[in-house]
């Protein structure tokens, strides 16, 4: 299945992508696209949902981050040797975790703000797991069973405030709008092999980034093994799994950063693809 959230930001309705790529209404089944709605039992019982049943959603509605209610999320960094080397930094012997801020989830076609005063905006396009029950000290081998299903996440960073401003990356990354998710939820009966999916980012009709998840260091089943030793994965749980070379500060010879007015098309096999506008961030007021 491919699970939708469209609609006014903060009002967003559940949905279901047909066969067709029509969109329908899950609204009568289900209040939202988190939590307990994508556990194990709550899935199946709507994939035996017929499609064809549901209300057709006419339009062009605004497409929301396909999981609400996120309560955590969870980003690997360096997951990919190559872009460790683009970045000078040194391969990881055991995955580097920071937490996103789930304030920064956004829609994969909203705006993304530059903050006053960045100069070093970044793109990365991602592998996001979700997680669909409840995780806590799992194997390797058990966990896939704890995965609900896959979607995009564009790990906007701003570098100066992730590597310049006391090691924390914690600061480059949660700025508001830096997490655009989705457009669907792809459920894990459907990516028979997170382990080949290709990647890619354009910025304004420039390829930047070209990649594939079977380079990843650390795949779907160690992360999130590893990750459920230290703290326990709830459902609605996001891993962003790291992303392929190609990002702005890898450019060569100089690196290459966000300003406003620009375009990233971004995209996974078999996941969709988002499309985000940079825009100044409104000082003072509501986005």
């Amino acid at each position: 299945m491919k699970l939708i959230r469209y609609g006014t930001a903060g009002q967003e309705r559940p949905g279901m992508i047909d066969s067709h790529g029509r969109l329908r209404d899950l609204s009568a089944h289900v209040l939202d696209i988190a939590g307990d709605a994508i556990s194990p039992a709550s899935l199946e019982r709507l994939a035996a949902i017929d499609p064809a049943t549901l209300p057709l959603v006419e339009g062009s509605p605004r497409v929301g981050a396909c999981v609400g209610a996120v309560g955590k999320m969870i980003c690997v960094g360096l997951n990919y040797s190559d872009h460790a080397a683009e970045s000078n930094m040194a391969v990881p012997t055991e995955p580097v975790l920071f937490m996103k801020a789930t304030s920064a989830i956004v829609g994969p076609g909203d705006d993304v703000e530059i903050p006053p005063g960045a100069e070093k905006v970044d793109w990365e396009v991602e592998l996001g797991v979700v997680i669909g029950k409840t995780a806590r000290y799992v194997s390797k081998a058990d966990a896939l069973d704890y995965v609900a299903g896959y979607c995009i996440v564009n790990d906007v960073s701003e570098r100066a405030y992730q590597l310049e401003r006391g090691g924390q990356w914690d600061k480059g990354k949660g700025c508001d709008t830096f997490g655009p998710m989705g457009p669907w939820l792809v459920t894990r009966d459907e990516v028979p092999d997170a382990q080949a999916l290709d990647l890619w980012l354009e910025v304004d009709g420039k390829r930047y980034q070209n990649g594939n998840t079977r380079t990843m260091i650390f795949d779907v089943p160690t992360l999130v093994s590893y990750i459920s030793q230290f703290m326990s994965l709830q459902p609605g749980d996001v891993i962003s799994t790291g992303t392929p070379p190609g990002v702005g500060l890898g450019q060569k010879p100089y690196p290459v950063y966000l300003t406003t007015g620009q375009e990233m098309r971004l995209g996974i096999s078999g996941l969709g693809e988002q499309c985000q506008r940079t825009v100044g961030a409104n000082v003072g007021g509501a986005r």
